[in-house]
């Protein structure tokens, strides 16, 4: 899916072209009406009526202009802006560095009850000790060549994660057992992360499963994913977030969660797996 919006976003993007076209036919106006009042070619007009071309705030405002219907300018753009939101490139979300990002989680984290996460390649942020989230989060701004704010970004990641201690909340974990062996930031960074997985596993908001090298899949490794109660999903590519809000999609996340979990082993077994990997450090 990497580089390719989902199908929520591409109905949202579909919805407002299809009212772009609604307001069109409402004027009585042709495609080559909009395109001689706008100035645009027709191939524009096009595009945005069949959602090939997501329309810019001003192409909205031109649009409803056109079509004499400026009063309802303004919600189409909030619906666009909306459907954007969606699919968003890590380059948009970072472009003044990583704070800002992890401090836009924080309403979301509020108001969450049940967190399910699935990580295949790092361990899951609310668990990430300092060393290790500041040892990810330079290679991501190093990669992406973001304004340098990794300490106050680990900082403020950090404190986002205190939620984990929260009894009124639930949180219920998933990593591949390569997680545990893939060295971030060097072996003692991953002996200090590992040695928190054992702590935290002993949380009773937490259940912490680990998938086994030795598991016989059902279900293929996929992209790391979040599930949030049962209302929003964000599943993370090489080049941008994808929130999903779609009730189908969502279904095929929870789906996808439970066929993970399982094959996951907990308790004793996952401890067995987490001393193993710290074991391997030596």
């Amino acid at each position: 899916m990497s580089g390719v919006p989902p199908s929520s976003v591409q109905a949202a993007r579909k919805a407002v072209a299809d009212r772009l076209r609604e307001i069109r036919r409402d004027a009585n106006l042709a495609a080559k009406d909009i395109a001689d009042r706008t100035g645009w070619y027709k191939s524009k007009v096009s595009r945005l009526e069949n959602a090939v071309t997501p329309p810019s705030d001003d192409d909205i405002r031109a649009w409803c202009r056109a079509c004499r219907a400026d009063g309802m300018a303004a919600d189409l753009i909030a619906a666009s802006r909306s459907a954007e939101n969606l699919y968003v490139e890590w380059r948009r979300l970072q472009r003044t560095g990583l704070r800002r990002l992890q401090d836009s989680y924080v309403p979301l984290f509020e108001r969450t009850q049940t967190f399910r996460v699935y990580c295949s390649n790092v361990i899951p942020g609310l668990l990430q000790t300092e060393g290790y989230a500041t040892a990810l989060l330079s290679s991501i701004a190093t990669f992406r060549r973001t304004p340098s704010d990794v300490s106050s970004a680990v900082a403020a990641r950090i404190a986002r994660s205190r939620i984990i201690r929260d009894g009124s909340r639930r949180f219920a974990l998933l990593v591949e057992e390569a997680v545990l062996r893939h060295r971030v930031g060097g072996a003692e960074t991953m002996a200090g992360q590992l040695g928190f997985l054992l702590g935290v596993m002993a949380l009773p908001s937490v259940s912490l499963g680990v998938i086994p090298f030795s598991a016989d899949r059902q279900m293929w490794m996929i992209e790391t994913f979040n599930i949030y109660d049962a209302r929003q999903a964000q599943s993370e590519t090489l080049t941008a977030q994808v929130n999903i809000t779609s009730p189908s999609e969502i279904a095929q996340y929870l789906q996808a969660f439970g066929e993970f979990s399982k094959l996951a082993v907990y308790g004793a077994g996952a401890r067995s797996l987490i001393t193993s990997a710290i074991d391997a450090l030596e």
